[in-house]
């Protein structure tokens, strides 16, 4: 038997427990596993076993039985979530291919049920401390690899994720790794010892080679739209210009000569095959969405939607390669705006959570929180321009850490009251008698 098997299984299931007595460790658990798929860097028994399914059900059974706090936030962010799970429904049930889209219909619920009863039962800042490590560690892992993988190669080789995920590609890698470097920014911002700021600090650089590495064209897009809006959002743009401009041309002239043949077929994309491939699928999408009002549901670019909406079917079926048109093409119209819709919500809601919360003090955290979450969503939604990326959990767990670090700093503000004060305003409202 496995010894990687063994101790992986044994520690999940050590912790299902805690997971059924205390839901938030659960929703820990599933994260890590959802996101990290550790089971799947197994090679026995493990690789197939069933974990996420397994933790999900305690986790179930915990908002049931358990004693912790559960309150469930309704604001226009999550109102626009629940609306878009509901859309996705919808679609689903009347898509083109009935007998086809179950497998992706559950996968997805899965995870925003997920999503919703994280915004459940998760609080406290430690919760959503922890909640920040264990989505850096998840995807930071592999970027840190690629990294090493890339300085060790000299960036002659491609780096891949992990398989049997959503970033197991070489794009979808890169724009995963530029997601979690915002949040390694913060986590060091916060860190108290110097061994882990350095640390963090390493794989900071090394997650940016690793993103390099990969080779994808949409993850250097979305690593200049990064790096441009922290300079544009910097109080001292002219005092950062410099080392920016110096570490981007250091790390840039590393890159071998083969990695700036594929960077310059962007500038030819009418030459480059793959590029035009992703034209021809968003145009399906848009004359798709045109044509059919609830879209063509989960199972929607096949070559036979392509023959009647593609205006070159014969360059084949290809996936959306795009979050917007992956919503367009399966959802139709009204998915995509919900889709968008949330985005704009969770950006607007990281503004906020900003002006709310003050950069010096004990709110302190929150404030580099909403600023870092701006960036990671930078990447996402630029880098996922060019991805099938649209149910990826971990953009839509950066709008639920807005959503729950702006409830702890209203609560953590309404503690610091006076209690007078904190009393009158918990108390409810007498309304006038009639006269």
């Amino acid at each position: 038997m496995p010894i990687r098997d063994t101790v992986l299984t044994f520690c999940i299931l050590v912790l299902v427990p805690f997971a059924v007595a205390h839901p938030w460790i659960g929703i820990m658990l599933w994260t890590w596993i959802s996101v990290m798929n550790p089971h799947r860097l197994s090679w026995g028994f493990a690789f197939y076993f069933p974990f996420a399914q397994i933790v999900a059900i305690a986790v179930l059974l915990g908002l049931l039985l358990s004693r912790d706090e559960k309150k469930f936030p309704f604001n226009p962010i999550t109102v626009t979530l629940i609306a878009l799970i509901m859309w996705m429904c919808v679609t689903t049930v009347f898509a083109v291919y009935p007998d086809l889209v179950w497998d992706q219909f559950f996968k997805v619920m899965k995870i925003q049920v997920m999503l919703l009863v994280t915004l459940a039962v998760l609080h406290t800042r430690r919760h959503i401390d922890i909640l920040v490590w264990v989505l850096v560690i998840s995807v930071g892992y592999f970027g840190t690899k690629g990294g090493l993988f890339t300085l060790i190669k000299g960036g002659g080789q491609r780096v891949w994720g992990p398989p049997g995920g959503f970033f197991g590609e070489n794009n979808a890698l890169a724009v995963a790794t530029l997601m979690v470097i915002p949040l390694m920014v913060y986590l060091r911002r916060q860190a108290h010892n110097a061994w882990l700021s350095s640390a963090l600090l390493a794989a900071t650089i090394l997650c940016g080679f690793s993103a390099l590495g990969s080779q994808s064209r949409g993850g250097l897009i979305a690593a200049g739209a990064m790096v441009l809006f922290l300079w544009l959002h910097s109080r001292k743009r002219v005092l950062y210009a410099v080392p920016f401009v110096v570490l981007s041309a250091l790390a840039l002239a590393f890159m071998p000569e083969t990695w700036w043949h594929r960077m310059e077929t962007m500038e030819t994309y009418e030459e480059d095959r793959s590029a035009m491939g992703r034209i021809n699928a968003w145009s399906m999408a848009f004359n798709l969405a045109n044509d059919r009002f609830l879209g063509a549901g989960f199972y929607t670019f096949t070559q036979e939607l392509f023959d009647k909406y593609s205006p070159n079917p014969a360059d084949g079926a290809r996936a959306a390669h795009s979050i917007y048109f992956q919503m367009l093409g399966e959802h139709g119209w009204i998915g995509l705006c919900l889709f968008i819709t949330f985005w704009l919500l969770g950006w607007i809601g990281a503004g906020t959570l900003q002006r709310e919360a003050r950069k010096q003090g004990s709110t302190a955290w929150a404030f580099d929180l909403g600023s870092m979450v701006k960036v990671s969503m930078v990447a996402y939604l630029v880098g996922g321009a060019f991805l099938s990326l649209a149910y990826f959990d971990v953009p839509y767990l950066l709008v639920v850490l807005v959503v729950l670090a702006t409830r702890a700093v209203r609560q953590q503000k309404f503690e610091a009251m006076p209690s007078t004060r904190r009393a009158a305003e918990s108390a409810p409202t007498e309304r006038a008698p009639a006269s």
